[in-house]
Formats: C-alpha cells, structure tokens, sequence
C-alpha cells in the first residue's frame, strides 16, 4: 500500500513538473489551468497524509510558505563580473581590434538581449537545484533559494543529460503586463504603485515570506553556464543545452560573424524592444568560443570577451534650483545639482552630479537654469546640457566654493587634479565618517551588525573618531544609541569582534588609502606579506611592484608618513586585526619564479587555466595576456593559437608544456 501510494504521489509530481515546463518556459500548455489545480491538490493531500514521502522540490511547495528573517551571505564559487558597456560602431570596433590581438583564428559573437532584473546565481546538483544566490558585490551574495523556488520558470528537477554539478546564471524579471496587474490592485486598495519592474523584482527576492513572493509574477531568464565539463564549447550551445535541461533562455540570442551583423542585430531591437514582453536597457555581445574566452580572461573588473552594448539613455529637461557640495572620505568635492523632482527611467529623480568645478564651467550651469538630465550606464542621473533660452535675465555664473561645506577649512587643488580637496584629514567629520563607513563595508571588513548609519551615530554621540576605537566598543556603551535594543548591540558587538579574522589584503583594502581598490591591495598584500613592511617601502621600491604607478607609491608612502594612522594600525595590532598574510597563505607562495613572465596559451589538462595562472602568482612570477621579448616562458596546452606559437618562436621564447611548468615549481 505504502509502495502504491509513493508511486502515486511521484507520478503527479513527475506529471505536475512536465505541465509546468509546458505552461512557464515553453508557453504551450496542453491542459487546462483548472486539471492543473485539481493535479495539484490532488499532490497536496497526499503529501499532507504521508510527511514521510516529503521533497524539498516537490511541485508543490511553489506556493511558498517558508520564513527568511535573514538572508545568509554565501560567497560565489565564480565570479560575478561586471560587463564593460559601449555606446557606439566605433566602441565595439575597437573591442574586436582588441580581441583579434589575443586569439587566433575566426571570432563569432553571440548577441543576447540585456534583460533589465536582479542577476542570480543558480547551482544544481544531480539535476536538482540546491542554491540561488543574488549577483551582490559580485564576490558573495544573498542566499534567496526559498523565494526562487516559487518562481515558476525556474526547474526544480532538471530533463536530459545534466552535468552532475554546475551553476547558470540569469535575470530574475518581472514582465511588463504583471507589473502592470500589481499596480492596478495597489491603487484599488489606496496603496503607492511600485515604480518600475526591475526594483520591484529586486525588492521580492528579498521578502522574507515566500508565498508573498509566490504570488508575484515573476520569471528567471537564463544566459551563462558556469562549471567543468559542461559538455558544450560554445555560447551558442550553452545556450541550446540550457534549453534542452528545462530552463527558460530567451529565443531572441544570436549567432553572428561580424561586427557589422552585430549592429543589424542591435538596431533591429533597439527599434523593437518595446514589442518585447520584458524591459531590456540594451544587448549583451559575447565571443562566442568558451576556448577563446578562456584565452582572453578577465580585467580587474570585466571579463575581456563580453561587451554591453547600451541603447540611448533616457533624457528629460528640469530647473536646477541649488548646487550644493557633498565631502567624501578622502576629501574629494563632489558638486551636486539639486533639481525639481521628475520621472526619468522609471525613477524620481532630485539630485544629479556636476563632477567637479571643470566640468560646472565647461556646462556654464547656473542655479536657476533648465537643464537636461540623462541616466545613462550610471546610476547616478548627470546634466548634460543647459537650455539657454529659458535661463533667467539675472543669472550669475556659479562661483565654485573656496572653502569646505563641512569644517570650513580652505580647499587645495593640486596640479593635474580634476577635483578639490579637504586637506582636515582628521578634523573633517564626513571624512571621518566616509572612511569608518568604508572600513566595516562589504568587501571590507563586512562587520555584521554595523550600517552606515550606526556609524554616524556613533561618531556623532564621541564614542568613536577612527576604526581602531570600534575594537574597545562595549553593549552598554552602544545601547543607548537610537533605534538600538540589547539583541542589536550583542550583534554589533560580535561582528566587530568577528572582523579580526579577515584577511590581511580585505584589511588593507578596508585602511582606505586613496587609490588602492581591491586589486591594488592584493597586489601589495602578496608582495610585502605584511603591514610593516608595506609601511617602510619607499616609492621607488613601490613603484617597481608590478602594476603600482607614481601615484599610487605617493599616496601609501604619505599615509604611512602620518603619525596618526601609525598610532591607528599599532591598536588595531593590539587587538588582533590581521595584518599579515596567514600562515597557511605563506606556505602556498614562492619565489621560484620571481621575475619570470608567463603566457599561458591552450586547453590544460591536469589543472584548469585559472589554477595556472593561480599557480604561477604564488610562486612570484607574473602572468601576461600577450606575448613580447619581456616573455620568460610561454606555456602551451591542446590548440595553442598558431599565431603565438609562431611570434614565441620568432623571439626565441622557450615553449613548455603543463608538466614541464608543474615540474619547475616542484
């Protein structure tokens, strides 16, 4: 009996499953919604009789009804990068002029739509899917896996010939008619209509009751395979293969061989995008080769073989009734025009950049004049124009300030400097405030318990002038603190106390040294191990680290030169703050290969790409894209490019295989 019931209960979850990929991805149902819902119930009372047959992916539980009070933060097994935008002909040509130097052979380009939603990382397992994790800051997220198990284009169990594990990434959208519906029924019951899709299908993610999420209408649309032995070597067929497993990718991508073909296929939408079902803000151009992809990598921020192509930001024209000036943590003078409110893309907007004093003359923007706002690549809106008939008889030009909003100290300028400076390092509240804030931040330290707005108060309230004293904060010294109750002050306290073991290259990051991003302060984390040995490098030894200019070697020389920040980093030593790489960092790196340079060129097979150029970093040497009479060695796998096995040769560089390289470093 038990037996037949099992069977009965998994033959209406396999036949509730095939409905739903008819109905959400193929957009063909073959029955109607009322034998779906009779299915389904069916299903539910089965399960409500026999918890001992319960599945976590069972059809069923779309419906939601698990609680999230807290969104756990996983860290990303790969990347989540940014794309580079363009904006013109000329823009993607001279990407192709730049790809066509690193790899051989012909490129093909897969063209996709840029779906504007909130970017999620899916991972499945044996077919099944065990995570959906936010976009975030690209290097960890949000676990949101119980709401995404309510959106219905999003399989639970995989169909065909899955890779055992691998993750595909995607948008989460809401279509235009559902946002539509939403709105409609939040003006019936006198509530504020949401403002655009994209916001409000960022917002669902992060319900914490996911049948509120459920009854949202929204749909994952997927793009990316991520993963080893995919059993695909191109875009095109990811995008097929994806298909094929029962996921949603929009039939809109396609295969070119030009850049010129590429433009047809941007025009046309550009055009007809309002015909779409979804918002898109412009079209996603990636090499087509995953082994060509692979030759090309990454920048710092993007990888080099995808390029978005951005359709024409959104204009409108408002008065600019004040410019006012904002001071960040490093002192920098951000002039900001405040407008009269109006709708642009979707969103309200009251404030634009002016960027600084060269940019207000070059404008000749005044206070009083009608100016035109654009939102293009970047979330901040700017003016781009001032309408000149409409200024008014009296106007003046704006006299760009001589002295700081905040502590009234007189502004400095240095020479080639875009910008004007606060030089009250220590005196200037926001700057004070901007670099606390930027030490507890996510990529920081990620002190847990802690916003920005905590920071300001407790600033404000003295209990704190530098990031050092948040290491002697106590509860009781933090309860009294707006908005606080005893749970909150413990979890401040906690994740202050937790922020001890992050690693020395996110500590130094966090220092915030003007011009050292995250990629600068691994760079000089690996290459001085320490913070007391970074602090009595001179700007000649700084500069001749690999990728450090003049003005960053300045800029840390002149930190370190302050007696301040010297008494800052000896406290946070006391009390336990990394500021060395770990033991068990150290133990993985060399010198072996110190002032040697790599080419790593071809299809690898005991260690991936990535681990290689991973592998000759932690042994001191350095890894280049192309290949010059700086070259030391050039290291060739399975269909090295002819074109660099040709200009190695010419240059007489020394061409070894995987072993041979493994076996140096031994």
């Amino acid at each position: 009996m038990s037996q037949n019931i099992q069977q009965q209960i998994q033959q209406l979850r396999d036949e509730l499953r095939e409905h739903n990929y008819n109905y959400y991805v193929l957009d063909n149902p073959i029955i109607s919604d009322y034998d779906f819902d009779m299915k389904l119930k069916q299903l539910q009372e089965l399960e409500a009789k026999h918890p001992e047959f319960y599945d976590a992916n069972s059809p069923s539980l779309r419906v939601g009804g698990e609680v999230t009070k807290n969104f756990k933060t996983v860290v990303h097994e790969s990347r989540m990068y940014s794309l580079d935008n363009s904006y013109s002909k000329e823009d993607l040509e001279d990407w192709e002029t730049r790809i066509k130097k690193l790899v051989d052979g012909d490129v093909m380009y897969t063209c996709e739509l840029k779906y504007d939603g909130a970017s999620m990382n899916l991972t499945y397992e044996n077919g099944t899917l065990v995570k959906a994790v936010t976009r975030g800051d690209g290097f960890q997220g949000d676990n949101v896996t119980a709401n995404v198990k309510t959106i219905k284009s999003v399989p639970l169990q995989l169909r065909g010939d899955y890779p055992d594990k691998f993750e595909i990434r995607g948008e989460i959208v809401l279509p235009i008619d559902g946002f539509l519906k939403m709105n409609e029924a939040r003006i019936e019951t006198g509530e504020e209509p949401y403002r655009n899709p994209r916001n409000t299908a960022s917002g669902s993610l992060k319900l914490q009751d996911s049948a509120e999420v459920a009854k949202r209408p929204l749909e994952c649309l997927l793009y990316s395979l991520k993963g080893r032995h995919l059993g695909v070597d191109t875009q095109f067929e990811g995008l097929q293969k994806a298909r094929d497993w029962g996921f949603k990718v929009p039939s809109e991508a396609r295969l070119v061989k030009s850049i010129d073909e590429v433009l047809e296929y941007i025009n046309y939408w550009d055009e007809h995008r309002h015909e779409l079902p979804y918002e898109i803000d412009g079209v996603v151009v990636k090499v087509n080769s995953f082994y060509q992809q692979e030759e090309l990598g990454y920048t710092a921020k993007a990888p080099r073989w995808a390029m978005a192509y951005k359709f024409k930001a959104e204009q409108v024209s408002t008065r600019l009734n004040e410019i006012t000036y904002q001071v960040g943590r490093t002192g920098a003078i951000t002039p900001v025009a405040n407008l009269e409110p109006v709708e642009l893309a979707g969103t309200t907007v009251k404030r634009a950049s002016l960027h600084n004093a060269d940019q207000i003359a070059k404008l000749d923007v005044r206070e009083g004049d009608e100016v035109f706002v654009e939102k293009g690549g970047e979330i901040i809106p700017k003016i781009i124009a001032v309408d000149f008939t409409k200024r008014p008889e009296n106007s003046q030009p704006t006299k760009y300030i001589t002295h700081c909003p905040e502590c009234d100290i007189a502004l400095v300028r240095q020479e080639g400097e875009a910008q004007h400076y606060c030089p009250n390092y220590n005196g200037c509240p926001p700057q004070i405030i901007g670099r606390i804030q930027h030490y507890i931040s996510r990529k920081a330290m990620d002190i847990e318990g802690l916003g920005g707005e905590t920071v300001a108060l407790l600033v404000n309230a003295g209990l704190i002038s530098n990031y050092s004293d948040l290491y002697e904060l106590t509860v009781g010294e933090v309860l009294p603190l707006e908005r606080m109750a005893q749970k909150s002050a413990e979890n401040l306290v906690n994740g202050i106390e937790a922020s001890k073991q992050i690693p020395f290259e996110r500590v130094l990051y966090a220092l915030g040294i003007r011009y050292v991003g995250e990629t600068v302060a691994k760079k000089l984390a690996k290459h001085y191990k320490s913070i007391d040995a970074l602090s009595n490098a001179s700007q000649d030894d700084l500069v001749n680290v690999d990728e450090i200019g003049e003005k960053i070697a300045e800029s840390v020389v002149d930190f370190f030169n302050s007696e301040q920040n010297q008494l800052i980093i000896e406290r946070l030593k006391r009390f336990g703050v990394q500021l060395e790489l770990s033991a068990e960092t150290l133990a993985n790196q060399t010198n072996k290969l110190e002032g040697e340079t790599f080419v790593v060129s071809g299809v690898f097979e005991t260690v991936s790409r990535t681990e290689l150029k991973k592998l000759i970093e932690d042994n001191g040497g350095k890894v280049s894209s192309s290949i010059s009479s700086k070259t030391s060695f050039v290291v060739a796998g399975d269909k090295m490019g002819p074109s660099k096995r040709t200009k190695a040769e010419k240059l007489e560089i020394p061409i070894i295989t995987e072993d041979e390289f493994l076996q140096k470093i031994k």
